[in-house]
C-alpha cells in the first residue's frame, strides 16, 4: 500500500475537523449567579389551663392539691416554664367580713420547665382555707375562682 502526500493530508485535516467539532459539541461556559429568597416562622397561640375541682375547703384543714391539664391550640408542642395558681385578688363574698383571697393560702407548684402538648398534666400547687380570729361564715359554700397563668 502506498501512502500518498494528499491521502495523508485528507486524515489529517479529518482529524483536526473531528477533533474541532468533538470540542465544540462538549464546550461550555462558565459564570456566576446570585439570588434571594425568604422564609417565615410562626406565631403561637396562648394556651389554656384548667384544674380539677377541689372541694371541702374549711378554715385550717389541711391544704388541697391543685392539679389539671394544659390544651394546646398550636400544631405543636410549646415550652412552659411555669405554672402560677392564684385565688382571683378581684373577687369576694358577703358585705360584712367578706370572704376574699386574702382567707386562702395558695403553695405554688415546682417549675414545669418542659415542652406541652394538649393534654399534658401540671400538679404539685396546694389551696388552704386560712383559720383566722374572725368569723369566716362568709366563706362557707362559695365557689372560690383559681387563676392561672403561665410564662
Amino acid at each position: 500500500m502506498k501512502f500518498s502526500k494528499k491521502r495523508a493530508a485528507a486524515v489529517a485535516t479529518g482529524a483536526a475537523l473531528t477533533f474541532i467539532v468533538g470540542g465544540v459539541a462538549f464546550g461550555y461556559w462558565t459564570t456566576t449567579g446570585s439570588g434571594s429568597g425568604s422564609a417565615s416562622t410562626g406565631n403561637t397561640s396562648p394556651i389554656s389551663i384548667s384544674s380539677t375541682a377541689v372541694t371541702g375547703l374549711y378554715p385550717g384543714d389541711t391544704p388541697k392539691a391543685v392539679s389539671g391539664t394544659f390544651t394546646n391550640p398550636n400544631v405543636g408542642p410549646v415550652f412552659v416554664q411555669q405554672v402560677s395558681v392564684a385565688v382571683d385578688p378581684a373577687w369576694s363574698v358577703g358585705t360584712t367580713n367578706p370572704c376574699s383571697a386574702s382567707d386562702f393560702t395558695v403553695t405554688q407548684p415546682t417549675a414545669t420547665a418542659r415542652q406541652i402538648v394538649t393534654g399534658d398534666t401540671w400538679s404539685g400547687a396546694t389551696i388552704q382555707l386560712k383559720n383566722l380570729a374572725t368569723n369566716q361564715d362568709n366563706c362557707k359554700g362559695v365557689t372560690v375562682p383559681l387563676v392561672f397563668t403561665s410564662n
